[in-house]
């Protein structure tokens, strides 16, 4: 009877160890994030500074880029971490490059985001609202740029030593963090977005 659930991110006991101490790990963000929910959404009401809302100032084509962006680059790593599980290096690298690339386009409309809004003049001392705003939306921009960076660290290990069992459980688990922020995102394309422009209006 053959092991069907002995892939290769499973082999070493310290791999296992790894993935238990990362979930406890994203306990701690969970807590991080909805600290950072709870305060934008209790500032929701504040929402409007020097005449104007913030559904005015909200660039929706752009959010919905940066949405697509980030949902199908969700789905790409999933096609890595498949391709990594069949040990097939050449593709797992190949649907994770393209992973960075659409994580890197978000991050880049992210910045443009926010130099638009800072243009028009919502900053951090704009107002409660936009100091809460850019705070979360801020620290979940950090953390994707931090998942971009691991991610190319872990593609330069497994271009050098091949992939194996002690780095393939890496590769999961950069691929669970990365779901989790895309979670997180949709999230905030719910609280600050959607439910900002019911409050603006």
């Amino acid at each position: 009877m053959s092991n069907h659930t002995n892939t290769i991110d499973a082999q070493t006991h310290e791999g296992n160890l790894n993935k238990l101490g990362f979930w406890i790990f994203l306990t701690a963000e969970f807590a991080l994030f909805g600290t950072l929910f709870a305060t934008l959404l209790t500032l929701q009401h504040g929402g409007g500074y020097g005449g104007h809302l913030t559904t005015d100032l909200f660039e929706l084509p752009l959010v919905l880029i940066m949405t697509f962006l980030l949902l199908i680059s969700s789905y790409t790593c999933g096609i890595s971490i498949y391709y990594m599980r069949k040990e097939k290096k050449a593709l797992m690298m190949i649907w994770m490059i393209i992973t960075l690339l659409l994580g890197a386009g978000f991050v880049g409309f992210e910045i443009y985001e926010f130099a638009h809004y800072v243009h028009k003049g919502a900053t951090l001392q704009a107002g409660s609202y936009w100091s809460s705003f850019f705070i979360l939306l801020g620290t979940h921009g950090a953390h994707v740029t931090l998942g971009i960076f691991w991610i190319i660290c872990l593609l330069i290990q497994v271009g050098m030593r091949g992939l194996n069992k002690y780095n393939a459980p890496k590769l999961f688990i950069v691929s669970l963090y990365w779901h989790f922020l895309d979670v997180v995102w949709i999230f905030i394309f719910t609280a600050v977005y959607m439910i900002g422009m019911v409050f603006s209006g």
